[in-house]
């Protein structure tokens, strides 16, 4: 567990957007679809690909209180999830340009 802990908070530091997401997820795939549709460079960590998929979501459980994907973050800061997103939708392009995503 905290080999996925200290994986998971890498990826969120290292990116100024990082998705982690289930390639199968109608969410996960809403969420990306906005993102690209900005523009905007980010991490996606397919948690169904990658073999440690499951420790990492129970790392970002801890770290965000939050199991369900996509668990967004932009500029190290948690967003939450697709809804989340969404409801930033306005202010996204700012938020995203101010963490260098654009």
């Amino acid at each position: 567990m905290a080999d996925a802990k200290t994986k998971a908070q890498s990826i969120i530091d290292e990116n100024a957007v990082a998705v982690f997401s289930k390639s199968y997820c109608p969410y996960c795939n809403s969420s990306k679809r906005l993102l690209d549709s900005l523009g905007a460079k980010y991490k996606v960590v397919e948690l169904d690909k990658v073999p440690d998929g499951s420790a990492i979501q129970d790392a970002l459980e801890e770290i965000s209180s939050q199991r369900t994907v996509p668990n967004i973050w932009i500029g190290k800061k948690h967003i939450g999830g697709n809804s989340d997103l969404q409801a930033k939708s306005g202010e996204l392009k700012d938020l995203l340009a101010e963490v260098g995503a654009l």
